[in-house]
């Protein structure tokens, strides 16, 4: 796919992370050519300097040749006019843009993006996503990643398996999967070290400490069945969020809006940043001063906060933050990284879950990177793979087929059907698709292509 990304700041250089590990023919725009030499340093891209909303940087990078525009510069105007000059002048079949200011998120002015108005396929705001994520986290206590599917009717939840002593664990994955029948749930995917165990295929494996779990059911279940598994984590109550942006007025108004969490406050250096955050909160305290100085830290409750969230825009910063917050007994940390460089010390501080930007942000675009009908995906990380809903439309080709009908890659798996009841189905090898089933699959990446063209039509 020949793609064009507008923008090498953060959330273009996390997109072309992620693109660049397939086969994708990937340019680079950007007017501030340090950015540039750096992303082209570690990927292969051609780099353009330029805006990416004139019309005559466009030709001169083949636009009318491209598949894809995703223009994600800080300018919510520039990624806009960009989308509507690809359409107009050149004819580009898919146009995304980043768009953060919530003015332009109203849902009042939903109309404004079609191809009479502004000719964008989809608004993304990846700080929002980032938000959300985070989110999910406070919500399920001692999870790693927790993603809605079928309009949050199920989802996958992820935890770190730590107690060996639950009976409960000491099961073969097929035992544990009967039991977990009973609350309409399944371990779909677990993942040791770099080995990725899919528990459909390898039923009579057990357990790990230290294992990735990966766990699908309905949502109002999540709570009930991770308890199962020795994870009871005490609610949080206490937030300290650092950095003043988009994310954490995004996790602040939430928090604000909810009852579930007593505290939150947000420590942010800048003083007018802080100000601009405070004048839009009511609850939540906002603090202006030095991330790391204890009084600011006392001010803030830091000691007695439950979790801790480090949403800065320095991956070294959020690091230093979680490695300072597992001091505190049973404290969680959470940490944005937008660079694979700091994973290393990140997976050596104690109680802490990484956020990482590029994962979040190209699952929000990621139905659009798929030739198949996909209705959500998410990105498990790019060394991992991919989490596809597939809606089966009245016309596919794989109605009345089984699941081992369809030759699905051994590295991948059909984990779930609903089916039209809204039933959940995880024994699936002789099971026949139906029209308007939906179908979660883990894709492993080197079998995203195979996948696709099953799922096609």
């Amino acid at each position: 796919m020949k793609i064009v990304v507008g923008g090498a700041s953060n959330v273009g250089k996390s997109i072309v992370g992620y693109l660049s590990l397939g086969n994708n023919d990937i340019v680079v725009v950007d007017e501030d050519s340090s950015k540039l030499d750096e992303i082209a340093k570690e990927y292969d891209i051609q780099p353009v300097l330029g805006s990416i909303s004139h019309p005559d940087v466009q030709e001169n990078i083949g636009m009318q040749n491209m598949d894809m525009l995703i223009a994600v510069t800080e300018s919510d105007e520039i990624n806009m006019v960009a989308c509507q000059v690809a359409y107009t002048l050149f004819n580009v079949p898919r146009k995304i843009a980043r768009v953060d200011s919530r003015y332009f998120l109203n849902p009042l002015w939903n109309t404004l993006y079609n191809e009479k108005s502004l000719p964008i396929d989809l608004v993304i705001t990846p700080d929002v996503e980032i938000g959300k994520f985070i989110e999910n986290l406070l919500n399920l206590p001692g999870t790693t990643a927790v993603y809605p599917f079928s309009n949050n009717y199920m989802n996958i939840f992820a935890f770190k398996h730590q107690d060996t002593d639950i009976p409960f664990m000491k099961f073969s994955l097929n035992h544990i999967n009967h039991k977990l029948q009973d609350y309409g749930a399944h371990i779909v995917l677990i993942l040791r070290g770099g080995r990725r165990i899919i528990p459909s295929i390898e039923e009579d494996e057990y357990l790990q400490r230290n294992d990735l779990i990966y766990v699908c059911c309905e949502p109002d279940k999540n709570l009930e069945v991770i308890r199962l598994f020795g994870v009871d984590h005490n609610p949080y109550e206490k937030v300290v969020i650092f950095g003043a942006n988009a994310t954490s007025y995004y996790l602040a108004d939430t928090i604000e809006k909810k009852d579930n969490i007593e505290s939150c406050s947000i420590i942010e250096p800048d003083a007018v940043k802080a100000a601009k955050l405070a004048e839009k909160l009511n609850t939540v305290s906002v603090i202006a001063g030095e991330m790391m100085s204890d009084v600011i830290l006392q001010d803030a409750g830091f000691a007695q906060a439950d979790a801790s969230v480090a949403v800065t825009d320095k991956d070294k910063d959020n690091l230093l933050i979680s490695l300072l917050a597992s001091k505190n007994k049973d404290a969680q940390a959470f940490s944005l990284v937008n660079s694979k460089d700091y994973n290393v010390l990140a997976l050596n501080i104690k109680n802490n879950v990484i956020i990482d930007r590029s994962t979040i942000t190209i699952s929000a675009i990621l139905r659009y990177l798929r030739k198949a009908r996909i209705y959500e995906a998410y990105s498990l990380g790019s060394d991992i793979g991919e989490m596809w809903e597939i809606n089966l439309g009245s016309d596919s080709v794989n109605i009345g087929h089984t699941i081992k009908e369809l030759n699905i890659p051994k590295d991948s798996a059909a984990v779930a059907v609903l089916n039209k009841a809204e039933e959940m189905i995880f024994n699936l090898e002789k099971y026949a698709l139906q029209a308007e089933d939906k179908i979660l699959v883990f894709v492993a990446p080197n079998d995203i292509r195979r996948i696709e063209n099953i799922f096609y039509l």
